[in-house]
């Protein structure tokens, strides 16, 4: 597994407390600065280390800092996009000790508007409290900027994408549901439409508990009552799966690491030598007492008919251990037989009967990751050893990037190779380089068409595709398409 995301600025393990300082009552203007500069030192490194220090604290402030993510200028008295990505670059450019001096010091800005630059925005608790008190927030916003990749300023225009996919020959792509959805499949977390949304009447008191491996072993009704709206039901594949398979064929994929478990990628051409499923997917099935392993098509039948799928091999083996049939307790005459001891058969504690003490066939579990298993050893091996000292492009796909540890490998790949980044809509907690917005099959089809690819697919209806760059975000992209009726 990759370690976390690219290592931040060094904390102190404990507090340190600001040594005291002396200035001559005489003192130049450059002596006092100085000590300014000093004490501001100590200060911050003192409200870092007291926010690493205790690991309650941190995991509270990080919980609300996923609950405050919003875009820059989108509430009132926020910074707007432009300001905010300057203040976002003075921030790396002169470190965070400067930069609150020529923020918060110097009187230009809040505690509480800062923020907004780093994409949070001011927490409902906290909005009569004084502006100190929005400084330990403040802090770990910082702490967690400098921590992420910073964007690669020269890379920002469309056919800045254009040309970095020309000129690259070992680009990884890194794939999520997005890229399914235009087949009907949903993906996970979309606000009303994802499969999270629809699970709330199962009564889980979290929807991602469908795939937990302890809650499939514990019950396994769980998984494969809403199994059916998730398994492939065609062979069809997108014409981003397409675009993914032409980088391939053009000798340009490196290797496509998917989170998706539909195994489209093959569908459309990815071979598997390119490929690493990185949850897993219902490509096969395996039974979970026995290691027994078959085709998923197997028990696509059962898992559409609302049947439990069972082992075939368990099954089998089964079989000759099966207990003889009762016989009858009533006699020829319809009468019960009795045993001389006057007792009816009836009678009989059939509980402690090993012969009818059955077992029970294994469930077959389709190849898909559960939480809280492993992932394949081929992920962190290919990345380790194959792909991090070959990689020139990294292109992200229909993903929000929010589950580890696939969402680590953008922050762990050198910080020198460009990103891009292709999705609905755009992330904060990752700096990508260019932002290409809108449904993923209008996007990769713009961009094959610059490119001069040919991109036959049947999904790709007649129409031309429109593309504007956002206000205040010079490398961020919208793409619409008006299809002709």
């Amino acid at each position: 597994m990759p370690p976390a995301a690219a290592e931040g600025p060094s904390a102190p393990q404990g507090p340190v407390a600001a040594p005291p300082l002396t200035t001559p009552e005489t003192a130049t203007p450059e002596e006092l600065e100085r000590a300014a500069v000093t004490i501001s030192v100590a200060d911050l490194e003192e409200r870092v280390a007291d926010t690493r220090d205790s690991w309650e604290t941190d995991s509270m402030y990080e919980d609300i800092l996923e609950t405050l993510e919003q875009e820059s200028g989108d509430t009132p008295g926020s910074c707007t996009p432009e300001e905010a990505s300057r203040l976002r670059r003075e921030l790396r450019e002169y470190g965070p000790v400067v930069f609150a001096q020529r923020t918060l010091d110097s009187g230009r800005y809040t505690a509480r508007k800062l923020l907004t630059a780093f994409n949070l925005k001011a927490p409902a608790f906290l909005d009569d409290c004084p502006d100190e008190d929005f400084h330990p927030l403040l802090t770990v916003a910082i702490t967690r900027e400098l921590a992420k990749r910073a964007k690669l300023t020269r890379y920002n225009t469309v056919n800045d994408a254009v040309h970095l996919l020309q000129r690259s020959s070992n680009v990884i792509v890194l794939t999520g549901a997005g890229i399914s959805t235009s087949l009907g499949i949903p993906d996970f977390r979309s606000k009303g439409t994802g499969l999270y949304s629809k699970l709330e009447h199962l009564g889980l008191n979290d929807p991602q508990e469908v795939f937990d491996i302890h809650t499939f072993k514990d019950d396994p009704t769980i998984f494969y009552s809403v199994a059916k709206d998730i398994i492939p039901s065609t062979d069809r594949y997108t014409p981003t799966h397409k675009f993914i398979a032409m980088l391939h064929e053009r000798g340009k994929l490196l290797t496509n690491y998917s989170q998706n478990i539909d195994n489209l990628e093959i569908v459309a051409g990815v071979p598997k030598d390119r490929l690493i499923q990185c949850h897993g997917s219902f490509g096969g099935a395996t039974c979970v007492e026995c290691g027994y392993k078959t085709a998923g098509e197997d028990i696509f039948p059962d898992i559409r008919a609302g049947v439990i799928p069972k082992c075939p091999r368990c099954i089998q083996r089964l079989r000759p251990a099966a207990p003889k049939r009762k016989r009858s307790s009533e006699g020829p005459n319809g009468r019960r037989r009795r045993r001389k001891n006057g007792h009816n058969d009836d009678d009989d504690d059939d509980d402690d009967d090993p012969a009818y003490d059955i077992p029970q066939a294994g469930v077959m579990k389709p190849d898909i990751t559960f939480f809280g298993e492993d992932l394949p050893d081929e992920f962190s091996k290919r990345l380790t050893e194959h792909d991090r000292e070959k990689v020139d492009l990294v292109v992200v796909i229909g993903t929000s990037l929010k589950v580890t540890p696939v969402s680590e490998i953008v922050g762990w790949l050198p910080s020198h190779i460009p990103q891009l980044y292709i999705s609905r809509q755009a992330v904060t907690h990752i700096n990508f380089d260019i932002d290409l917005l809108g449904d993923c099959d209008v996007v990769v089809e713009e961009l094959c068409r610059r490119l001069g690819w040919e991109l036959k697919h049947e999904m790709v209806a007649p129409g031309r595709v429109t593309v504007k760059t956002e206000e205040g975000y010079k490398s961020r992209h919208v793409f619409t398409k008006e299809t002709s009726e």
